[in-house]
């Protein structure tokens, strides 16, 4: 992967992430269906709280540990 394609997922950062976000939105997607966000270190707290807020949160897992079924 390139560093463009391990960009924050926050809105306006271009920092290169260092996590990859599993999640999943049980009212749109299968419940095997594993969403990706990744996230830099300063906004790793911020993602996960947003989609644990939502009860989509699964996992955080470092970027080279992406599952190969998520997307």
């Amino acid at each position: 992967m390139s560093d463009e394609q391990l960009q924050c997922s926050a809105k306006g950062c271009r920092a290169t992430a260092t996590r990859a976000i599993l999640w999943n939105n049980p009212r749109v997607h299968a419940p095997d269906r594993k969403k990706t966000w990744l996230a830099c270190a300063e906004h790793l707290d911020y993602l996960r709280d947003f989609l644990t807020l939502r009860d989509f949160y699964l996992s955080d897992v470092s970027i080279d540990d992406i599952p190969e079924d998520a997307g």
